[in-house]
């Protein structure tokens, strides 16, 4: 079994709203957050119709999220696409 290599640009972020960032700056709605630890950015999940945490991903490189929903806690690496 593989493991991830990107755990160690998990970082202690502040996340960057309370809500999907381009989201609310839209005025559009999401599913569920995700936050982004290397840098604290807030964005909407795949099945939101924006997709902004995977599009944050493409844009940064950034490879590992946190769900942002309250009582979840998982992570996922999109660069190794896993569960960390």
């Amino acid at each position: 079994m593989s493991k991830c290599d990107h755990i160690n640009q998990i970082q202690s972020v502040q996340p960057s709203a309370q809500g999907c960032e381009e989201c609310l700056k839209m005025g559009d709605t999401w599913v569920h957050l995700r936050i982004c630890l290397t840098c604290g950015h807030v964005g909407c999940c795949d099945s939101s119709k924006n997709k902004h945490a995977t599009r944050h991903f493409q844009e940064t490189e950034h490879p590992i999220v946190q769900s942002f929903e309250p009582g979840e806690d998982w992570r996922w690496c999109y660069a190794d696409r896993r569960f960390v």
